[in-house]
């Protein structure tokens, strides 16, 4: 008779160590999506560099709009980099996910 609970507290015990695997694993999943993003992003703004046209307005262009607020993007020369923060449900631990990303190109002559 002892044992007929005890399934279920293992598994109330268990339920948090599992929820926080979970979250931990979503949240690396959501930064390597955001080096992705900008790699595209970095990528679309040489381009447009190289083209003669805005490569700001370009890498933004490149990106879903959630991460408008998120993102940095900076021309010096002819080399753009993307700083893309992942989204997250924690403020610091995003900060410290932030990943960046450049790209340069060479203007057509």
């Amino acid at each position: 008779m002892a044992e007929r609970g005890q399934a279920t507290v293992e598994l109330v015990a268990a339920l948090p160590a599992l929820l926080l695997a979970g979250l931990v694993a979503l949240q690396l999943l959501a930064a390597g999506y955001a080096m992705t993003l900008a790699d595209g992003a970095a990528e679309a703004g040489a381009l447009a560099l190289a083209s003669g046209g805005s490569a700001a307005a370009a890498a933004r262009g490149a990106l879903p709009g959630w991460a408008a607020d998120d993102v940095v993007v900076s021309v010096e020369g002819d080399e753009v980099s993307v700083r893309l923060r992942p989204p997250s449900p924690f403020g610091a631990l995003a900060k410290k996910l932030t990943v960046s990303s450049s790209a340069s190109a060479r203007a057509n002559r």
